[in-house]
C-alpha cells in the first residue's frame, strides 16, 4: 500500500454502523460490518449526496436522496436509483450508473488502514 493512512480506530465503530472522515480534502465513508471494515467515498455517485447520512443493510449501502444502492465490499451498483419507467430512462441517459469507488483496509493493532492511492 503505497498512499496509507490511519483512518480511525477499530474502537471507533460498532459493527453494522458507518462514519464519515475527511482526510484532506475528500470524505470516506468507514463501514464496519462484524469484524470487517470497508472505505468507500462518502459522496453517491449519482447526485453527489453525503452517504454517512444513508443507511447500511448487511453490505449494502442506501442513499439517502434518490435510494441508489451499492455493495460496499467492492462499490458495484445493486440499484441506480428509486426512479422508474420513463424517468429511469431519462435519467440514466444524463448519468448513467457507475460504482462507488472503493479502497483497500487492513488493521494493524487495533488501528484502521486504509490505502487512499
Amino acid at each position: 500500500m503505497k498512499d496509507t493512512v490511519e483512518i480511525a480506530g477499530i474502537e471507533d465503530l460498532l459493527p453494522g454502523t458507518m462514519k464519515k472522515v475527511v482526510v484532506g480534502d475528500h470524505e470516506y465513508l468507514l463501514s464496519r460490518i462484524g469484524d470487517r471494515f470497508y472505505c468507500t467515498d462518502n459522496r453517491c455517485p449519482h447526485l453527489d449526496a453525503d452517504l454517512s447520512t444513508g443507511f447500511l443493510t448487511g453490505t449494502i449501502l442506501t442513499c439517502p436522496l434518490h435510494h441508489s444502492r451499492f455493495d460496499i465490499t467492492d462499490g458495484h451498483v445493486v440499484r441506480w436509483t428509486n426512479l422508474s419507467g420513463h424517468i429511469l430512462s431519462m435519467a440514466r441517459q444524463q448519468k448513467p450508473p457507475h460504482a462507488l469507488k472503493t479502497y483497500p483496509v487492513t488493521v494493524e493493532g487495533g488501528k484502521i488502514l486504509v490505502d487512499l492511492s
